[in-house]
């Protein structure tokens, strides 16, 4: 059940990047047609940067879930293997650190901002805070899922020693 949550949330998060990122290519294309023909659309710029910060936290949440972020692994693998999963599990212990982190203050920085109202748009200004508390606690749950995976015993291979 728990696979099927994850390859269901991860869906979701994909079409749901899909289409954040079609509405801002949309809003930008507004703006830059409405400023050709010299009438330019006061909110076009207000709800790109918006929509840009969604954009970037979800994409945050695909590379992270899909384990395709950037990662130096040189001097990691260089490790013995026993050393190495302990490397691992304390450089995910720190990822699960600030995933709490950005979430905790990714709460209170949206709560601090929820009666001001964005310039140009009936909405909350703390509607662009709100993607922070979603980075930190996939993050988080992403570390703690690395950790487990890294506690597992590994498996020998038949017939062989393990470890090779």
């Amino acid at each position: 059940m728990l696979v099927g949550l994850r390859s269901w949330f991860d869906w979701a998060v994909a079409l749901l990047a899909g289409g954040v990122t079609a509405t801002l290519f949309v809003v930008v294309m507004l703006g830059v047609i409405s400023r050709a023909a010299n009438d330019p659309f006061i909110w076009t710029d207000e709800l790109a940067r918006f929509l840009m910060a969604w954009v970037a936290v979800l994409g945050w949440v695909l590379v992270s879930r899909r384990r395709v972020h950037v990662r130096i692994r040189y001097f990691r693998d260089k490790l013995p293997p026993p050393v190495r999963r302990v490397a691992e599990i304390i450089m995910q212990s720190s990822l699960v650190v600030f995933g709490v982190l950005v979430a905790w203050f990714g709460v209170a920085v949206t709560i601090r901002n929820l009666d001001i109202e964005a310039t140009t748009l009936p909405i909350s200004i703390s509607w662009l805070y709100v993607p922070l508390v979603l980075a930190g606690v996939v993050t988080a749950l992403q570390g703690i899922a690395e950790i487990v995976e890294q506690c597992r015993p590994v498996a020998s291979p038949v017939g062989g020693e393990a470890g090779k």
